[in-house]
């Protein structure tokens, strides 16, 4: 095991045992991330809902089902990227997440940053974007105004293109703007292209759960 993964092991046991907000309480499994530990593609969204609190995944339900079919819109597979939130336990009712929980688990996504050193970063939804958009230092304009325009940042040292866009889960709501996340996700796949090379493949934090 190399030391990044004994790293992973060790942010991955903190995530599970982590009572640092309310959240801790009402949880039934914490939702770390997964996939590859050397993605070049990272996507955060907002918090886990019902499905992903029981199964301890991220995007297992609807949501899920919609990524999945976006992902291939952008020619990647989803074990190709990494997936994680910005916040790692449920919040009661899929409420939106207090800003003392997003400060509490912010740590957590800055040391998965730090260590998957993704090349691009694909926020989805408001949450997650205006979050990233924080770190990195930069006004956030709201998300009919990010999505979809990739960003130059650098987050906790890390250089990379934020990627902004809607989450899944709202075009399950407003079903016209499946066609707007439609058309974000083939430009991202254009965005994914010019990296060049193979997609990189590693261990993924379900390998340690």
């Amino acid at each position: 095991m190399t030391l990044r993964e004994e790293e992973y092991k060790r942010l991955v046991e903190e995530i599970r045992n982590c009572t640092k907000c309310r959240l801790h309480e009402s949880r039934k499994n914490p939702v770390p991330g997964e996939g590859p530990l050397d993605a070049r593609v990272m996507l955060v969204g907002e918090a886990p809902g019902r499905m992903e609190d029981r199964q301890g995944r991220p995007f297992v339900g609807r949501a899920g089902d919609l990524l999945n079919v976006l992902l291939a819109i952008a020619g990647v597979e989803r074990r190709q990227v990494y997936i994680t939130n910005i916040v790692k336990c449920r919040p009661p009712g899929n409420r939106d997440p207090k800003e003392d929980e997003i400060a509490a688990c912010l740590p957590f996504l800055l040391r998965q940053i730090q260590l998957i050193r993704p090349q691009i970063i694909v926020s989805l939804g408001r949450h997650a974007g205006r979050t990233l958009f924080s770190l990195a230092g930069k006004r956030w304009p709201g998300i009919r105004k990010a999505h979809g325009k990739p960003v130059e940042v650098s987050i906790v040292g890390v250089r990379l293109t934020l990627y902004p866009t809607y989450h899944p889960a709202a075009a399950l709501y407003k079903p016209e703007l499946r066609s707007v996340l439609e058309e974000d996700f083939r430009e991202l796949g254009g965005l994914i292209k010019s990296l060049g090379g193979e997609h990189r493949r590693g261990r993924s934090l379900l390998d340690y759960l």
